[in-house]
């Protein structure tokens, strides 16, 4: 079997700018130059800088993920991979580095782990068509190793023998694109047939694939008042302990923090907003940033007060664009 030479789509870090979700940091120009050291193949030169510049911010999401880049394309494998795991350990609400940690694994032949990364980008981000694209093929991949498997032991049965070509004629046997940037050598199969090809995101949200990958933008900067609008009507109601208002502010899919289910969640959320006498939330040092158009992350400092509570802490929160609404996704204290 050929190599995971098409396997396309890694995240990484295009026309200068950085994608990730955080948006620009202080060091962005920084940032800038070594990414452009980077696509200029100086790869030596640039993982030099991002390690200097990882000195004064070792936990800068940017940078550790442009070393973690910078690494693949030195065939540093394990070391690459241990970068991408702490950004998922981190930044768990961004779904590009378990992308990323999956092509790896994958290009090891380790497609359990690589699947299990997938699914994790894919429950926090569901519309991430990267992923679910790279889902698909990582199932390819493992149903046609299953047929490949079932013809040892029944080389004569014509369905699996149809089933294996159709695999096959789905990813056919292609030289590698010369835009792509591979994630590891991939394991060679024994049998000879085609392999799914996941794509590696190679920018920060970008498709290595083609040779002028899509950046992602940020969105107008009216989105910011309109983010920050929702945040402000959602302290409003809960404030005002109306629990029917309070509850619709919450996206569908929303994370509920202990894991239980929504219906759970909600009758616990009725007693806790309903309960108290009176409740006063006051929120400051807002900070938005957004993953795409539909998606933004917002850090700020709540204060909470009601007749038996008094807390303060710094907050994250996660929301989603839904008919031109902003929902909350996803909501925790800061670390």
């Amino acid at each position: 079997m050929d190599k995971f030479n098409r396997f396309g789509r890694y995240v990484t870090l295009c026309g200068g700018a950085l994608l990730l979700s955080f948006g620009f940091t202080v060091g962005a120009d920084e940032i800038q130059d070594i990414n452009k050291l980077f696509k200029q193949n100086q790869h030596a030169q640039a993982l030099k800088r991002v390690d200097a510049y990882l000195v004064n911010k070792p936990k800068d999401a940017q940078a550790r993920f442009l070393k973690a880049l910078i690494l693949t394309t030195q065939s540093k494998t394990n070391d690459a991979i241990s970068i991408f795991q702490s950004l998922t350990e981190d930044y768990p609400e961004l779904p590009e580095p378990y992308n990323n940690l999956a092509v790896l694994y994958a290009g090891l032949g380790q497609y359990d782990k690589a699947k299990t990364a997938l699914e994790r980008a894919i429950h926090n981000h569901p519309n991430y068509a990267t992923a679910q694209e790279n889902l698909g093929d990582i199932y390819a991949k493992m149903a046609s190793q299953a047929y490949e498997r079932a013809l040892q032991l029944d080389r004569k049965n014509p369905a699996t023998q149809s089933k294996l070509a159709l695999i096959n004629d789905l990813f056919p046997k292609n030289k590698p694109n010369a835009a792509t940037v591979s994630a590891a050598k991939p394991q060679a199969a024994a049998s000879g047939t085609a392999p799914a090809s996941p794509k590696i995101v190679t920018a920060v949200l970008e498709s290595a694939s083609s040779t002028k990958p899509a950046m992602i933008k940020k969105p107008a900067a009216h989105n910011d008042a309109e983010v920050l609008k929702t945040l402000h009507e959602w302290v409003e109601v809960w404030s005002s302990q109306n629990i029917n208002k309070y509850l619709e502010f919450y996206a569908i899919d929303f994370k509920t923090p202990n894991g239980e289910s929504r219906d759970q969640w909600e009758s616990a959320s009725k007693a806790r907003v309903s309960a108290p006498k009176y409740i006063e939330i006051n929120i400051s040092n807002e900070k938005i940033s957004f993953l795409d158009e539909n998606h933004a992350t917002v850090t700020f400092h709540q204060s909470y007060r009601s007749d038996y509570l008094n807390t303060s802490f710094d907050k994250i929160m996660l929301l989603v664009k839904s008919n031109d609404k902003w929902l909350i996704q996803e909501e925790r204290a800061a670390k």
